[in-house]
Parts: C-alpha cells; sequence; structure tokens
C-alpha cells in the first residue's frame, strides 16, 4: 500500500515482514525476494500498463567483471554462500550506502525521500552478496517524482571488491514482452537481421553497439526497444508454453538513458527463441532477450530506465 504519510510514494512500513518493494503507486516500481521469482535480480513493476501488482516487466542481474578478466559474475545463477544450497545471490535493502555495503538488514529498508536538483526523489540501496571472482558491490535505485515510469539505477564497488572492469547492470527479461525493435539512431535492427534462422533453446551470441550507433539527446546517449506486433495479446501459444509468459496489459517501449557516457560505452543485446528454461517456442520467432549498457567501470556510474506506454 502507499506509504501512510504521503500518497506520493509506495515503500515498505518498516516491519520485518513488509514487501521490500519501493517507488510510485501507479507507475514503474521495483523490489527484490522474497518478492516471488529467482534469487539475484531486481524486479521491475509497471502497473500503468494495466498490470496485475505480481506482474514483472523485466528483471535487472547484476553481473561484475574483475580488472584483468573476462568472465563476470551473475547475481541471479552463482552458488549462494550466506544461504547454502541456494543459487542466485542473496539481496538486501538499506537506506545509505554505508549500512548496504556492511550487510544484511533485519527488515526492508524505507528508502530516503530528499530533493535533487529541486525534484523530491526516493533512494533505496539495494545489497549484493559478494560474488565469487571477489567483486563486491552495492545498487543505488532511485526515482523522480517528475518521472512516474522511469527509474535510475547505479552501480558502486565496496571497499572489499577486487578492482573492477565493469559493472554490468543487465535486464533480462525481453523475451515476455517479445521485444523485436531496437530503435538505434538511424535505423530499427531485429533479431531475424541480426541471427538470420536462429533455432534452438540457447541464447545467440551477443549484438554489439557502440555509441555512435546510438540516439544522442544533448549529452546523453538514448536506446529503446519494442515489440514488433499490433496486437499481442491474439497470439497462439504452443500448449507447453507456461502462463506466466503469456502477455498481458499494455503494448509498451523500453528505454535506456545514459546522461553521460563513457566513450567506449556499448549496447549489447542477444535474443533467443524459445523462452526461458523451456522449449517453448516464442510466438512470432526470436526476440530479444537480455539487454546491457556496458562501459568501463566508474564508480556511480548510471542509466535511466523507462517504460512507456505506446
Amino acid at each position: 500500500m502507499p506509504d501512510s504519510l504521503t500518497t506520493r510514494w509506495l515503500r515498505p512500513t518498516g516491519a520485518p515482514d513488509a514487501e521490500p518493494r519501493w517507488g510510485h503507486p501507479d507507475g514503474i516500481q521495483v523490489g527484490i525476494p522474497p518478492i516471488p521469482g529467482p534469487r539475484g535480480l531486481l524486479r521491475i513493476f509497471t502497473p500503468h500498463l494495466d498490470h496485475p501488482r505480481e506482474r514483472l516487466v523485466n528483471f535487472i542481474a547484476v553481473e561484475p567483471i574483475p580488472r584483468g578478466e573476462t568472465e563476470r559474475g551473475y547475481s541471479e545463477l552463482e552458488p549462494s554462500t550466506l544461504d547454502p544450497g541456494q543459487n542466485g545471490k542473496r539481496l538486501w535493502s538499506a537506506d545509505d550506502a554505508a549500512s548496504a555495503e556492511r550487510g544484511d538488514t533485519p527488515a526492508p529498508a524505507r528508502g530516503t525521500i530528499e530533493s535533487v536538483d529541486g525534484v523530491e526523489t526516493l533512494t533505496v540501496w539495494i545489497g549484493v552478496e559478494r560474488f565469487d571472482n571477489g567483486a563486491d558491490v552495492r545498487v543505488r535505485v532511485r526515482f523522480f517524482a517528475d518521472r512516474p515510469h522511469e527509474v535510475e539505477v547505479a552501480g558502486f564497488a565496496n571497499a572489499a571488491s577486487v578492482p573492477l572492469s565493469t559493472l554490468v547492470l543487465t535486464a533480462t527479461m525481453g523475451n515476455w514482452a517479445r521485444l523485436r525493435r531496437l530503435h538505434l539512431a538511424d535505423r530499427v535492427v531485429t533479431p531475424a537481421e541480426l541471427w538470420p534462422g536462429f533455432s534452438g533453446t540457447a541464447f545467440t551470441e551477443h549484438g554489439r553497439f557502440p555509441l555512435g550507433a546510438l540516439t544522442r539527446d544533448g549529452n546523453a546517449a538514448v536506446v529503446s526497444a519494442s515489440g514488433d506486433e499490433d496486437d499481442p495479446w491474439s497470439v497462439e501459444y504452443s500448449a507447453d508454453t507456461a502462463t506466466h509468459w503469456h502477455f498481458l496489459g499494455r503494448r509498451a517501449v523500453q528505454t535506456w538513458r545514459v546522461e553521460d557516457p563513457h566513450p567506449d560505452l556499448e549496447v549489447l543485446v542477444n535474443a533467443r527463441w524459445a523462452y526461458w528454461a523451456s522449449a517453448s517456442p516464442i510466438p512470432g520467432g526470436p526476440a530479444y532477450e537480455n539487454f546491457e549498457i556496458v562501459e568501463p567501470f566508474r564508480e556511480g556510474a548510471a542509466f535511466r530506465f523507462s517504460v512507456e506506454r505506446l
């Protein structure tokens, strides 16, 4: 429920068993476990798309790469050392960076309300269990009162971390919305163009797009993805497709915006022919699944993620 002190923000109550979910009551929201779903992932909710409360539009995974290495850590897939026998790193919330760095907290943080450049904001810090590769990081999640369909996420290295080459905050569930139109500065690119004839249950290789391929808005770099179906509600699914993959609500465009991009920034995308953890084909063919903004690690480098109705 919205905060009892102000209806502007959705925040946990402060009770130990409160739902760890923050954001705009009628706009974009972010949650973490124990909200249902895989461990190690931030959940993105968009009730403004006429979704039921439990409907996710996307996840964000935390994937750091230490300096001098090429293999990344995977917050969703790595075994937990804090919770033996569980796959996926533990996440927790905090009201400030120091608390997020120190470790797990007994109750979901309420988040901090403050003014940034004259705009009221809600900020919550997400702590992440240490990765097997030595990366030790935290994520800042910030909402702006004047942008109800947008959230800003930024990555930070804790003092105990090994030096990082990059810290990738990966959107991991484009298949649900069947995102097939990647909007670049001068063209729209589809999975069929990037990986013609692809099928099977694996991921494609990554498609890579440098900063120069992205739309610019002043200094900011902007890239968007949308579906290619006028009527995504009426497609036919294979009989073995889990119901949670069925499209519902409004059509939308998902957009990533980097206000101060590094010159070496790249956008990486891959695709799937079948829904994750299944052999069920995606209606209409391969769709983008993972979307990544990759650049050399900079403390606090942020991007804004928005979901707007079409």
